[in-house]
């Protein structure tokens, strides 16, 4: 993921009341259920921060966050990099009512280059796992 891209952006509806998105997006009992289940504290507060591992292959990643704006059932943003590597962005969640739904907007935005030679860090990669974290896992905890 480069700065000179695009920005990622994953647009989802939920038959969910916003209060309900909100939760699940900011309720780590409920994030470890479709997210990452190895969060281990999540406060939608500007300055919170937190760190757990992800293993993909032979890597391990250092998720590092930390929250920079909250807009309670509105909007929260979420500084996210990795320990030991190269390169930042911003993630924002973004929810709106339209009609009697939920729209969800996700955005990627990259502010310093990842590395190149890291398939995890490719925009492609990027964007298949936002799908799959929007679109299929979340929509599946709803469905629960």
């Amino acid at each position: 993921m480069k700065v000179s891209e695009p920005i990622i952006q994953i647009t989802q509806h939920y038959e969910q009341p916003i209060k309900s998105v909100w939760n699940a997006l900011t309720d780590v009992h409920v994030m470890r259920q479709w997210f990452f289940d190895n969060i281990p504290e999540f406060e939608p507060t500007v300055g919170f921060k937190t760190r757990f591992s992800v293993t993909s292959e032979d890597r391990i990643f250092l998720h590092l966050w930390e929250i920079t704006e909250v807009i309670p059932y509105h909007k929260i943003v979420l500084n996210w990099k990795y320990d030991g590597y190269q390169g930042d962005s911003f993630v924002t969640f973004e929810l709106s009512k339209v009609d009697n739904h939920t729209q969800l907007t996700l955005i990627t935005k990259v502010i310093e280059d990842f590395p190149d030679n890291i398939p995890e860090f490719k925009r492609e990669s990027c964007i298949a796992g936002w799908n799959y974290f929007i679109k299929t896992s979340l929509m599946n905890y709803f469905k629960q």
